[in-house]
């Protein structure tokens, strides 16, 4: 009796690379854990010195509490976008729907959401009303923000 031998298929060799692959990626996150847990297991005392030194400059549970909405306010992208385009130009609602691709009740739920943490302010004009940034933290938050995601996706520190 004669064995014929084949080569496999890109199919089934992909059966069998992609498990692997995830079998690798779970054992290199499992290590990476185990180094954690050793690093902060190794740390038995307290260091009185540095506890000292930070105690006394941590925020305020009030303040902290504050940047926590803060945060959570931009952590929506249809948001962040409004806050991109009004970066660049003061707008009525009707452009930034247009601009945007949204609706206008949409975008007005966001600028009012945007207002309450003082994000963005607005001004009349006659029946207009024109939205633009609160200040100049505004956008510094924006593109420390958006530096800091470019940074990850390129894979830099």
């Amino acid at each position: 009796m004669t064995v014929k031998l084949t080569s496999p298929t890109n199919q089934e060799l992909q059966g069998v690379i992609e498990p692997a692959k995830k079998i690798e990626a779970r054992n290199a996150s499992e290590s990476a854990q185990t180094e954690i847990a050793e690093a902060v297991e190794a740390c038995d005392r307290a260091h009185p010195h540095p506890i000292a030194q930070v105690k006394g400059a941590l925020a305020s549970d009030d303040d902290l509490q504050k940047t926590a909405e803060l945060f959570k306010t931009l952590g929506d992208p249809s948001r962040l976008k409004i806050i991109n385009a009004l970066l660049l130009s003061e707008m009525c609602v009707c452009d930034l729907a247009e601009l945007l691709e949204m609706g206008q009740s949409s975008i007005s739920h966001h600028l009012k959401v945007l207002r309450l943490t003082r994000l963005v302010k607005y001004r009349r004009e006659g029946k207009s009303v024109y939205y633009e940034l609160d200040d100049i933290h505004v956008s510094n938050i924006f593109y420390q923000g958006l530096l800091h995601a470019k940074e990850q996706r390129e894979g830099g520190e």
